[in-house]
């Protein structure tokens, strides 16, 4: 039997909100354990939650950014569980009416493009964290992420592949980093998936019984923690047994997925509108005022990057992935002035290589856009070869100085002086009689032999176009 997959992500951002949805609490990550916990968040007797404007105004800002319908009116209300990490025994969340619905991401896997419906993105509170490890048997309590803003967004059962999953998260924490609402920190639990699973066969139109896979942080677990449901699933309908509709947890040490508990419906959680928050209402002028803030989005910034630029897909796509590289991009275009391809390449290759073996984001970098591109712009008008321009990349990447400056220091201007260039191709000719018969006598292979004789005798420094034609016209007596 064929089998078809279904899958749905709900995934959680963290808004990068100076303090919490709720109360004037900090939201650094990082403070010592339960000293960003304030009354508020713990729901002690009396207090009175206030919403946060700004996370109001980032979830508007999201909306907007997928074509989404903003409510002009929404309700916050209490989802009831208990939880050592909850200490409230119930989270702020919205359930019947969110903040933001009805919107889509388009998605491309192996050169296919596909829309994936978002069902609702809505606004809530997050909970602490269980702590288990070094305490013995016991749990600790760190309290100090609850009540941190969090956007909650849950896609259609759109996407059919774990490799669509993947694409859709990557899209999606691309977009949320662009309009600066959530920093997109997996390691630190910023943004993280809960994914449903089920199988059903090709052809159904009913959906299978689905399993929820719930915390996954990293891109690589998503793929690898779904593939497994999948063969999971198939394998135990294929035996006979039955899939039951569960919430699990992926060991990525075993690579595998384990029931957590069986999965809770929404009537279980004993939804009611918060009695202590007003609904909110968002004005026509609030949502105006929203989008005129908005920025040039990925898929808008790509196409741009290939018509203004000329970059083919797979360029525009790479340069574009993070608000932070397309800006580094256009300003070592700007700064050299010259071929936009060739900065292109040098962004994407030599120094991403540089960063990604020193851990670095493009933000961190040592080499800053206006002294790549001086390095560029001495390749371009001739001044040094590609090869040299390595050497050059990297006193760049070690010191401080300009690429002028090292090409001065270095000695390593090249050589574009014809006759000078005659010169050396006569004494490596005169000094290699043997070879110059053999290439005359047809063995072309010999050609490189002469190349690297010049380019040794030169430390590199020929220009290579020059050196090849100026060769060949020697070497043909």
């Amino acid at each position: 039997m064929q089998w078809e997959t279904v899958i749905g992500l709900e995934i959680h951002a963290q808004l990068a909100t100076q303090s919490k949805i709720f109360s004037g609490a900090p939201t650094a990550y990082g403070a010592e354990p339960n000293t960003q916990a304030c009354a508020i968040d713990l729901g002690m007797p009396g207090v009175l939650p206030v919403l946060n404007k700004e996370a109001v105004r980032m979830a508007v800002k999201f909306g907007l950014a997928i074509g989404a319908k903003v409510a002009p009116r929404s309700v916050f209300a209490r989802k009831n569980y208990f939880y050592p990490d909850l200490p409230k025994g119930y989270q702020i969340s919205q359930y019947d009416l969110p903040v933001v619905s009805t919107g889509q991401l388009s998605i491309e896997v192996d050169g296919a493009e596909k829309t994936i419906g978002i069902t609702r993105a809505h606004l809530e509170e997050d909970a602490g964290k269980s702590l288990h490890e070094d305490f013995h048997g016991y749990s600790g309590i760190d309290l100090n992420r609850a009540g941190t803003p969090l956007l909650e967004i849950v896609s259609e059962p759109d996407l059919r592949s774990a490799k669509e999953a993947v694409a859709y998260m990557k899209k999606l924490h691309a977009l949320v980093r662009y309009l600066e609402i959530c920093d997109g920190n997996m390691q630190e639990g910023s943004f993280r998936c809960d994914a449903n699973v089920s199988v059903r066969p090709v052809g159904q139109e009913k959906f299978g019984t689905r399993a929820e896979i719930k915390n996954l942080n990293s891109f690589r677990f998503v793929e690898k923690a779904i593939n497994f449901e999948i063969e999971r699933q198939i394998e135990l309908i294929e035996n006979g047994g039955t899939v039951v509709q569960e919430t699990r947890l992926y060991d990525a040490n075993k690579d595998e997925t384990r029931s957590m508990r069986s999965k809770e419906e929404a009537n279980d959680y004993r939804y009611f509108p918060d009695p202590d928050l007003l609904p909110l209402e968002i004005t026509s002028e609030f949502i105006e005022d929203v989008r005129g803030g908005l920025p040039e989005l990925p898929d808008a910034k790509r196409e741009r990057f290939k018509s203004q630029y000329g970059l083919n897909d797979y360029d525009a796509g790479v340069l574009t992935a993070t608000r932070e590289l397309a800006d580094y991009y256009e300003a070592v275009v700007r700064a050299a002035g010259c071929d936009a391809k060739l900065c292109a390449n040098w962004v994407m290759g030599d120094l991403a290589a540089a960063l990604n073996k020193a851990g670095l984001e493009i933000e961190q970098s040592p080499v800053e856009p206006a002294r790549l591109a001086g390095l560029v712009q001495r390749i371009a008008d001739d001044t040094i070869s590609g090869k040299i321009a390595k050497q050059v990349f990297e006193a760049l990447w070690e010191t401080g100085d300009s690429a002028d400056a090292i090409i001065e220091k270095q000695g390593l201007k090249q050589i574009t002086d014809s006759g000078a260039i005659e010169a050396i191709i006569d004494q490596i000719i005169a000094a290699n009689p043997e070879q110059v018969a053999g290439y005359r006598g047809g063995k072309e292979k010999l050609f490189g032999f002469f190349v690297g004789q010049a380019m040794k005798a030169t430390a590199g420094k020929a220009n290579p176009a020059q050196l090849n034609e100026l060769l060949k016209r020697k070497l043909q007596g």
